[in-house]
């Protein structure tokens, strides 16, 4: 294994070269898109815009698509893969899986607010509801029952609250905030809220009813959920099956299994396994969700 050999040397220096300047020129590209940003409010931005700008997400998916691609590259030559058609093609592949992990990381931030917003749906109408029995107005109910719920509700209903101070329409508010934090219950809340402000209806009795509908909804979705419990829980174990028994074979034959990570022929295997157990993943998940 020589190190210092020019062709290494000239494929490290173009591959690193290339990255860097892709680097440099796409967040040049975007910085201005960044700067439109800074001076939005949090509150009103929707998906993973609440967390990170476009531009920044961009920066940093490039930063450790660059980094994981070097890494790659030096373990492989580290484990004597000196084939430039060979290290080179994985070092992209990884490369490629760092430009995503970010993107898919954001999304896991953005559907876990969204589950945690779901969740405090039925505390918010009972909320609304008490509050209004009580002979509160809606927004002096929206108020006092955001005050009680913890975030991501709390923000929300604050932003519904602040727009309405500044003079736009309650039920605008709420649509708004139907458009940032879409889900079926919220939007069909807004709309008996909008439908009954506009008709003169019983407010009190459409959100006990209300309340009643979300319950029983929440209560299908769990049967449903816990009915595909095992289908998932199947999915992880048969992905993790073929990592787990090529961990115990290398424990108890590390000849026999050294050169899955000592040869590029053993590396493209393991790069198509990743590949195979993926695919499987995914049609197993696909087919065990249910969208309700």
């Amino acid at each position: 294994m020589n190190l210092k050999s020019p062709e290494f040397i000239n494929s490290v220096l173009v591959f690193s070269a290339v990255g860097f300047i892709t680097y440099l020129a796409v967040s040049n590209i975007f910085s201005k898109a960044d700067e439109s940003t800074e001076g939005d409010d949090v509150n009103t931005r929707t998906g993973m815009r609440r967390f990170i700008s476009p531009a920044r997400l961009l920066r940093l998916r490039l930063t450790v698509a660059l980094f994981m691609a070097v890494c790659m590259m030096l373990i492989l030559v580290a484990s004597g893969v000196l084939n430039p058609l060979i290290y080179i093609p994985i070092s992209i592949g990884f490369g490629v899986l760092g430009f995503w992990l970010p993107y898919w990381y954001y999304s896991w931030k953005t559907l876990k607010r969204h589950e945690s917003f779901e969740n405090l749906l039925l505390d918010l109408t009972t909320g609304l509801a008490s509050g209004m029995k009580s002979g509160l107005a809606l927004p002096q109910a929206l108020e006092a029952t955001a005050k009680r719920l913890p975030d991501p509700m709390k923000e929300e209903i604050n932003t519904v609250l602040r727009e309405y101070r500044l003079g736009i329409d309650l039920a605008e508010a709420l649509t708004r905030l139907n458009v940032r934090m879409p889900c079926e219950d919220l939007n069909l809340l807004v709309t008996t809220i909008k439908l009954t402000t506009k008709s003169g209806g019983s407010m009190v009795e459409v959100l006990t009813k209300m309340v009643e509908t979300i319950r029983n909804r929440r209560e299908f979705q769990e049967r449903l959920k816990n009915l595909t419990a095992q289908g998932k829980f199947e999915a992880i174990a048969m992905s993790a099956a073929p990592f787990l028994a090529f961990i115990l074979l290398y424990i108890i034959d590390p000849d026999l299994m050294g050169p899955m990570l000592t040869t590029g022929i053993g590396w493209c295997a393991f790069g198509a396994v990743v590949i195979l157990v993926t695919i499987g993943f995914l049609i197993i998940k696909k087919i065990v969700t249910i969208e309700v």
